[in-house]
């Protein structure tokens, strides 16, 4: 499900001429662009739907909106890794939500090609 989510703009800038907002979700910053609201400021809340601010919104509207999202599991849906999300849906656990567990195995040191002595 793709979701129109609030939020806030934390800061904003110009990436190859285009004027981009960080933008915080509740917690998960991402880039948008602000095309759509050339005077949105720094502080203020927005709609934002696939990586564009469509709306200007309250910052009451903004807040009961993403705590209904949290609770419902919506933000999590929205902005979590896919692979978590694939893996829950699966049925198994993400392996890595606490522990990452031991580091990777290490790579075996290859000798090199020895002479076979015929007798």
């Amino acid at each position: 499900m793709c979701l129109a989510v609030p939020g806030r703009v934390l800061d904003i800038g110009e990436k190859d001429g285009t004027r981009m907002a960080t933008v915080d979700f509740g917690g998960v910053q991402k880039e948008v662009c602000l095309e759509y609201l050339p005077d949105l400021q720094v502080g203020e809340y927005a709609i934002v739907h696939v990586g564009f601010a469509l709306q200007r919104l309250d910052e009451e509207s903004a807040k009961q909106t993403l705590e209904l999202f949290a609770q419902l599991g919506m933000l999590q849906e929205e902005f979590g890794d896919p692979w978590e999300q694939a893996a829950a849906a699966g049925g198994d656990p993400w392996p890595f939500a606490d522990d990452p567990g031991p580091g990777p195995e290490p790579t075996p040191v290859l000798a090199a090609p020895q002479e076979e002595v015929q007798p």
